[in-house]
């Protein structure tokens, strides 16, 4: 029997995520959709950082 795949995992806190919205609830696909815009936004500041001959990633690269 093959194994199932593990679904991937989120690089954000549920639990940090959910206290930081003060007013409001947290949806369930919200988790996913802020991993994503994360996600994206370390990409971008890879590619920031690599263009300017860096392999540390730093608050400007945002």
């Amino acid at each position: 029997m093959p194994k199932a795949k593990k679904a991937a995992e989120l690089i954000i806190s549920k639990a940090r995520t959910k206290n930081a919205s003060k007013k409001c609830n947290v949806s369930s696909e919200f988790y996913g959709a802020l991993d994503k815009k994360v996600r994206e936004m370390i990409k971008g500041a890879e590619t920031r950082a690599i263009g300017n001959k860096r392999k540390t990633l730093k608050a400007v690269d945002l």
